[in-house]
């Protein structure tokens, strides 16, 4: 990737506003880069622990907490659920209800 798509990518993530979510897909498109939500997903999973990029906020195509069953879907639940952002039982949360920003989830 080009060397600005980290940075815009980490700068749209510290926009997303507490109990809101946004999608790789959404995100890379926002930064300039339009179906390229892999390399965010790349990213966000070799940040460093403590980095203080709320990569919890960001979600997979309709929704959905990526890799579930596992710590790291476990831990994100926990903490979109401290924030007041509900999810079903499989996962998903609502992108009319949560999704930020508005303009890309009510179209």
């Amino acid at each position: 990737m080009p060397p600005g798509f980290e940075q815009a990518v980490l700068a749209l993530i510290g926009d997303i506003p507490p109990g809101c979510v946004c999608t790789y897909g959404t995100l890379a498109a926002m930064a300039g880069y339009p179906r390229h939500a892999r390399h965010v997903g790349k990213l966000l999973s070799g940040l460093p622990e403590g980095c203080g990029a709320p990569w919890h906020r960001v979600l997979g195509a309709g929704g959905r907490v990526s890799r579930p069953g596992s710590h790291h879907a476990d831990l994100q639940k926990l903490l979109l659920e401290n924030e007041g952002v509900a999810l079903s039982d499989n996962g998903r949360v609502s992108l009319k209800r949560y999704g930020w920003p508005t303009e890309y989830f009510f179209k």
